[in-house]
């Protein structure tokens, strides 16, 4: 009961912590409303020049210990709330001087009365000089110069932000980082650029800061006198030391501050982002040479010694430049002898100027890649909304969704060594897939029944090897009344892609997604996979079988019925080929519905009898069976031909044959004849009527 008591205090401590500084901002705007419009007593008016000289030193020492500009971002904010109060501070401190001025220079606080005695010795000539000159170093040096920094680096870095975005979105597709890496190193990006030009606007507030410093003082000065000598019947000349001195002393008092935030601004946009603030940038850097520091000596030693010279000054800095410099190349030297003892070892195995490989020397391979000319760049561009990449998501989700895992992510770059339009696509290091794409045109893509030609720039559809061509965008319309099938190009590039990776499913089912899957599959049913891996069957044996599947265009979603038919043989058959056979026929009513949707006649292609008598003594002869050449070269010969009647036909490529044919027929007929599935009559259920349409074998 206490813990729980304290939680809930810690927590409503938090809470009321968080409220405090939400409210820091409206209260900030009150006081300075207040401080304009209400008369406030000389005490008050010390404790609020003493805020604002302790805030502008704030300021400045926060921007010097951060490490890179985006550490301050509210400094933007900072420098228009500060400006704020000081003008606030001139309006109250106006008020006070020209109504209580007559009485004496204590009558707007004493920091005004010491700003106005003390540091310019009560001279107001003087302070008038000090007072202009400080306006001038703020207003024409340090402000000047750190606005225009701003403004160069707010334009720099919003024509870098196309560069840094791009180089995210390569990092993120070739696995450097993670999703959430990149949102936080695009969030930067932007916050970068929204600080530069947030400080190219504030600075214009210091500037006015500075003109209405100088106006408000002729102001008070001239107001100070009218007030004075008509009002309360002062002498000219008094009146004249009473209003300056108190003016001085305002002015001073708020330029100082100024002067220290303008120093801070400069800090921050000039400094280049480290890990190092500045304080130990400057030292580091500076007095990091011990020539430079005894060469500085030796010049000022030599000033010193010409007649009529400050020769204390003098001497005494440059020798202690010199003595500097001496220590700082004596700890040089003991520094290399040490290091020099350490590398004694490894210096006589190798030489010096050779590092020793380690593992960060190897390279590894991206399983799927796409590389592309710098034409198509912008496809791939986030920051120009590539279309390209959000096909690429689409097609990994469709491939997860029809084929039942996961494929790995397809790692993007540009290559300079490809053609402008030409883009390549790598499997594991090795090209498997190539073509052209012009963005801005279309290609039409010929599937045999156009009515009239296209001009344009013949070719190929990189996907299915289609006859087609590339045409203008005025023409895309009269492409589709032709009968063209008009696609852009980032469609071309994204087909192509798709049937490489269904193509290849097969080796992109690593060991990594197997393993993916059973802990899919854990979630449903957790007692049949522990009973099958790896107690009845090995991860390997399991990689190798769905591969098969794969192999052959069969999905792996069902993997509920894949995992039940290996659990009930996998403890008496161990080759991964014939539980692959087994598997099919556990899935054949799915395989028979990709091919043949619906209840419909299922219209194949068959063996002929006498073939298929052959083709089963061949089966069954030797230790290793196998098609003789001729036998194999007619086969080959009869089934294109086959084929070829039965697509002419708007049929399914599907050949229908015993259940111990199919598996030697499909690897056999499976490297020439790509399109062209087998199946077995064992895996069509009893409920489909098969239909022979092309028979194989007969003349």
């Amino acid at each position: 009961m206490n813990a729980r008591t304290g939680l809930l205090a810690r927590r409503a401590d938090v809470l009321q912590g968080t409220n405090l500084r939400a409210l820091a901002g409206p209260i900030l705007i009150c006081m300075i409303l207040g401080m304009m419009i209400l008369p406030l007593p000389p005490f008050l008016l010390d404790l609020l020049f003493t805020f604002n000289i302790a805030l502008s030193v704030m300021v400045l020492l926060v921007s010097m210990y951060t490490m890179k500009p985006l550490d301050f971002a509210a400094f933007p904010s900072v420098l228009l709330f500060s400006t704020l109060l000081r003008l606030s501070l001139n309006v109250a401190s106006t008020r006070v001087v020209l109504l209580e001025g007559h009485t004496g220079p204590d009558a707007a606080g004493k920091v005004i009365e010491s700003f106005g005695h003390f540091l310019v010795g009560g001279n107001f000539a003087v302070g008038i000089v000090v007072f202009i000159i400080l306006m001038v170093i703020n207003f024409m040096v340090i402000t000047k110069g750190a606005g225009r920094i701003a403004e160069v680096a707010a334009r720099f870095t919003l024509d870098a932000m196309p560069g840094k975005q791009m180089s995210i979105d390569a990092d993120l597709n070739a696995g450097i980082i993670n999703e959430e890496q990149a949102r936080k190193r695009r969030s930067e990006v932007s916050q970068e650029a929204e600080f530069y030009g947030s400080m190219d606007g504030a600075s214009k507030f210091v500037r006015g800061d500075a003109i209405a410093g100088l106006l408000i003082m002729v102001i008070n000065i001239i107001g100070g006198l009218i007030v004075g000598v008509v009002q309360h019947g002062m002498d000219f000349a008094a009146a004249g030391k009473n209003y300056t001195l108190l003016t001085i002393g305002d002015g001073l008092v708020a330029q100082i501050p100024s002067l220290v935030i303008s120093t801070a601004a400069g800090v921050i946009v000039s400094r280049v982002a480290t890990n190092e603030d500045i304080g130990t940038q400057l030292t580091g850097q500076l007095f990091t040479n011990p020539r430079v520091l005894m060469i500085t000596g030796v010049i000022l030693v030599l000033m010193g010694l010409i007649p009529g010279m400050p020769h204390f000054a003098f001497l005494v800095l440059g020798g202690g430049a010199i003595q500097l410099g001496r220590v700082m190349k004596k700890r040089g030297e003991e520094k290399k002898t040490s290091a020099a003892l350490v590398d004694v070892a490894p210096a006589a195995l190798a030489p010096a100027e050779n590092t020793e490989a380690s593992w960060d020397d190897v390279a590894l391979i991206d399983t799927l890649g796409l590389e592309v000319g710098y034409r198509l760049i912008p496809l791939v561009d986030k920051n120009s909304d590539g279309e390209l990449l959000k096909r690429i998501k689409s097609i990994r989700k469709k491939f997860a969704q029809e084929i039942g895992f996961l494929p790995p992510v397809i790692h993007i770059r540009d290559n300079l060594e490809l053609r402008p339009n030409a883009y390549r696509i790598a499997l594991k290091g090795v090209e498997v897939g190539t073509g052209e794409a012009y963005p801005g045109q279309w290609l039409a893509i010929n599937p045999g029944q156009v009515t009239a030609a296209l001009p344009g720039t013949p070719t190929q559809d990189p996907a299915f090897g289609l006859p087609a061509v590339w045409i203008d965008t005025n023409l895309r319309e009269q492409a589709q009344v032709y009968g063209y099938t008009v696609v852009d190009s980032s469609t071309v590039v994204a087909t192509h892609l798709n049937h490489l990776v269904v193509t290849h499913a097969s080796e992109l089912l690593g060991r990594q997604e197997v393993q993916a899957l059973l802990e899919r599959m854990q979630k449903d049913t957790p007692s049949l996979v522990d009973d099958l891996v790896p107690k009845a069957l090995p991860v390997t044996t399991l990689q190798k079988v769905l591969q098969n599947l794969l192999d052959e265009a069969v999905p792996i979603r069902d993997m509920r019925t894949i995992l039940e038919a290996l659990a009930e043989h996998a403890p008496k058959i161990s080759d991964p080929h014939d539980l692959t056979a087994i598997v099919r026929l556990a899935l054949g009513r799915a395989i028979t519905q990709q091919w043949f949707p619906g209840n419909g006649d299922m219209q194949v292609m068959g063996l002929d009898a006498n073939l298929e008598r052959v083709l089963s003594q061949a089966l069954t002869t030797g230790a290793n069976p196998g098609l003789e050449p001729g036998l194999a070269h007619t086969l080959l010969e009869q089934t294109q031909k086959a084929m070829t009647r039965q697509q002419s036909l708007g049929l399914a490529p599907v050949l229908l044959v015993q259940h111990s044919l199919r598996a030697m027929l499909a690897r056999f007929l499976r490297r020439s004849l790509p399109q062209l599935k087998v199946l077995s009559y064992a895996e069509v259920p009893d409920t489909r009527h098969v239909k022979v349409v092309n028979v194989i074998g007969t003349a």
